[in-house]
């Protein structure tokens, strides 16, 4: 634990790593307050394409904790970003909350609901059978499909919630073409992540609840890796994967040393 605890960056997840939807999980304020007092770099780098970093540190503060802005990058900042680089001044037809068109308007992407250069889909609550029709449409006519991220499902308070992969599904299976998926695992995210903390792979430790996009994206980025067994990973999950987290913890709280 010495080792983990002398690391000069971390980067963590958020839903099941220090929230189930509105509720904060045990142990989080001493970890963040031991990540501030120890002067420590650190990003929550969250699959979540909803809310904007603004709006999570708004939610962190409505929960008693005060973290700024700039600790925040969602998989919404990671495709609008991807997308501009691909495609300056492109239009997109989009599946998703206000934290993804926030962020797709932000990079010079404007919304097409007639001919879209893409489709680009994130969590949302307003998912519905028209829009997936709309979405159909538009990729059989050569629309390029994008998703925020590859989680199938998402913690929450209420159990386990469809994620962006299930709203994506019924498009891929309709039209026969597969997303492409820019947040974790995706190496773009990671490599972004790692950068805005300013460390080295060796010095840096990521820190996630789901085995096949937080673990599976640092063990590929070279990180030292935490599960957190607070979210979506059961140990009897773990187990099924051919790849070993460094450390299994029952939540972030672990990672603090004892008073």
């Amino acid at each position: 634990m010495e080792n983990l605890r002398s690391k000069k960056g971390f980067l963590c997840d958020m839903d099941g790593v220090i929230y189930h939807g509105n509720q904060l999980l045990p142990g989080v304020k001493e970890f963040v307050a031991w990540l501030q007092r120890e002067k420590k770099r650190f990003l929550f780098l969250t699959n979540s394409s909803e809310r904007s970093p603004r709006e999570l540190a708004q939610k962190l503060s409505r929960m008693g904790m005060d973290v700024d802005e700039s600790h925040f990058y969602t998989s919404a900042l990671a495709t609008a970003k991807f997308v501009a680089s691909q495609s300056p001044g492109c239009t997109a037809y989009v599946i998703g909350a206000p934290g993804l068109l926030n962020a797709l308007y932000e990079a010079g992407i404007t919304m097409n609901d007639v001919n879209p250069d893409y489709v680009i889909v994130g969590e949302t609550s307003n998912y519905n059978y028209e829009s997936i029709l709309k979405a159909v449409h538009f990729v059989q006519k050569g629309a390029r499909l994008i998703g925020t991220n590859t989680d199938m499902t998402g913690p929450s308070e209420k159990g386990i919630i469809p994620a962006c992969r299930a709203l994506v599904s019924p498009i891929e299976l309709t039209t026969g073409c597969s997303a492409y998926y820019v947040g974790k695992p995706n190496p773009l995210m990671m490599r972004t992540g790692l950068k805005l903390l300013g460390c080295h792979s060796g010095e840096a430790v990521m820190v996630g609840d789901r085995m096949d996009t937080d673990i599976v994206a640092g063990v590929e980025t070279g990180l030292d890796t935490v599960l957190v067994l607070s979210g979506v990973t059961t140990p009897e999950m773990m187990n099924t994967f051919p790849y070993r987290p460094h450390y299994v913890l029952s939540g972030v709280g672990e990672i603090c040393p004892e008073e």
